[in-house]
């Protein structure tokens, strides 16, 4: 089915073209919202700054398609195979992306606020300066991904795994990553005021001068972690394990670290808990 044949149809009312077989079709700027296209396989499509305004989109083939700056607000991704797809500086607020295939996408400054992409697969995806504001991230795989200076404020990504991404002063304020995967994660100078963190894996984790003022980081693993200069005033680290942790020149005011483990940690000129400063 060609372009001009959905646009002529679409302009006649039509709205179902569900199972359509789209492959490379070029929808460049089109209009289409509202439109049905359930299990349709627009494989490397071009839909670059399509309006797809509420959308039905699940189970779609998507992959290597260009979304640039389309407009996908409240669209309905659930399932849909999004791999190698260009969705740079796309529009995704309050949409359902669960469960979608969305491996080394490019999401470059995409606004994702509200949106759903609970167990979604973004390993290796490319998330750099992405709004991510108060999404659902929970179970969801990001490893390796980049998120280096994305907005992930108040997002869940409880049980998320994240191992080797990087978020590179990335603002987390108010996120829950209880239980996620963040080992070997890179979080240099992140904002993670008031996160809970709770039972979570940050073995060998870049946290260097990061915020993490307030934050909850009870019963996780910091094992080998680099916190130095890291601010940790009023930080919960009970029972957490900081062996070997790197916490040179890092801020412990009034921390709580009670049960913690900090054998063969560096705590050189760290500034501890009763705001002395740690000079062995």
């Amino acid at each position: 089915m060609e372009a001009d044949r959905i646009l002529r149809q679409y302009a006649a009312g039509e709205r179902n073209f569900r199972e359509s077989n789209l492959a490379g079709v070029n929808l460049k700027g089109a209009d289409l919202s509202e439109a049905n296209f359930t299990r349709a396989n627009l494989l490397r499509a071009n839909l670059k700054g399509a309006n797809l305004t509420g959308a039905n989109l699940r189970e779609v083939k998507l992959a290597g398609a260009d979304l640039a700056e389309a407009n996908l607000s409240e669209a309905n991704l659930i399932g849909t195979d999004l791999s190698r797809a260009n969705l740079t500086a796309v529009n995704l607020t309050g949409a359902n992306l669960r469960g979608s295939m969305a491996r080394e996408v490019n999401m470059t400054k995409a606004n994702l606020t509200e949106a759903n992409l609970t167990e979604a697969n973004f390993s290796e995806a490319n998330l750099s300066a992405a709004n991510l504001t108060d999404a659902s991230m929970i179970r969801a795989n990001l490893m390796k991904a980049n998120l280096g200076w994305s907005t992930l404020k108040a997002v869940n990504l409880t049980n998320a795994i994240l191992s080797e991404s990087l978020l590179e002063r990335a603002n987390l304020t108010q996120a829950i990553l209880s239980g996620a995967m963040l080992s070997g994660a890179n979080l240099t100078a992140a904002d993670l005021r008031q996160v809970t963190v709770i039972g979570a894996n940050l073995t060998e984790a870049n946290l260097s001068n990061a915020n993490l003022r307030v934050a909850n980081v009870s019963w996780s693993t910091l094992r080998s972690a680099n916190l130095s200069g890291a601010n940790l005033y009023r930080a919960k680290l009970i029972w957490s394990n900081l062996s070997g942790a790197v916490l040179v020149e890092a801020v412990l005011i009034d921390a709580n670290m009670n049960r913690a483990n900090l054998r063969d940690a560096d705590l050189r000129r760290a500034i501890m808990p009763d705001g002395t400063t740690n000079d062995s």
